[in-house]
């Protein structure tokens, strides 16, 4: 079931990147503290890295213990192991390396250089059967039930690798599939799908700029999510837009929530 999705301006990518940090370490805290552990989906892209940068210079920081969280990914681009454009290469760079993680708890996808060798299909199925083996019981299907999953809207309104028309947008089975044309470079990614994304608690949607207010008024604006897939990205318990003015800057006043930082 969807839930309505709730929205958060900030004046400008900045401020949105430490207020979203702030607010997910308060997320892992409380996740860690009431079931032990955490699990939360990372997203790539400017808003993804700016998020982890911030989370990286934050005072609270260490307040998570970074050994009992899981990190899982929400796409990837299917390049070889250390590509500087692979979103777990960046998101190293950004904070993972700086934190004290459980490598075995670092979920990244499979590189095109990996087990799997050029087979992106192969590595997509790979990386489900890793998701089922961590789901628990009461998680009642194949994906651990995420504590929070991030991602990004692109202008195009895509998240994840989840484009507009293409046949990954309209997988209703699989968790995991790999994408093969893609309309950005590369044209080869692993995603996961909007099933394998409303298995979430939370899903926060990250869009700042001018160049994603198209991509927000549309998808907050009852566009369907095989045109618009960032419409059909929502949580189980809560949606959660978080935006900065210039991504806000289009949308309805009827959708602009009255009072936000």
């Amino acid at each position: 079931m969807s839930t309505a999705p709730q929205l958060v301006v900030h004046r400008d990518k900045e401020l949105m990147a430490q207020a979203a940090a702030a607010r997910l370490i308060t997320k892992i805290v409380d996740a860690q503290t009431s079931r032990g552990s955490a699990s939360v989906v990372l997203t790539g892209g400017r808003n993804g890295n700016g998020l982890l940068a911030a989370l990286a210079a934050a005072p609270a920081r260490d307040a998570v213990d970074w050994s009992r969280l899981d990190l899982w990914w929400g796409d990837e681009r299917f390049l070889p192991e250390g590509d500087p454009d692979r979103n777990v290469t960046q998101a190293r760079e950004a904070l993972l390396d700086a934190v004290p993680l459980d490598p075995k708890r670092v979920h990244a996808m499979p590189a095109s250089d990996g087990p799997y060798g050029p087979d992106v299909d192969a590595a997509a199925a790979a990386y489900a059967e890793e998701l089922a083996r961590a789901a628990a019981p009461e998680n009642h299907g194949p994906v651990p039930t995420f504590d929070v999953l991030m991602l990004g809207v692109g202008p195009d309104t895509h998240v994840a690798s989840l484009f507009p028309e293409l046949p990954a947008v309209r997988e209703t089975e699989r968790t995991v599939v790999g994408v093969h044309g893609a309309p950005k470079p590369p044209p080869t990614r692993i995603t996961l799908t909007l099933p394998a994304i409303r298995a979430a608690r939370e899903v926060w949607l990250l869009a700042a700029g001018e160049d994603k207010a198209r991509a927000a008024t549309l998808a907050l604006s009852g566009a369907g999510e095989v045109q618009a897939p960032a419409a059909g990205a929502y949580g189980r318990a809560r949606t959660l837009w978080l935006l900065d003015a210039a991504a806000a800057s289009h949308l309805p006043r009827s959708l602009y929530p009255p009072a936000s930082p």
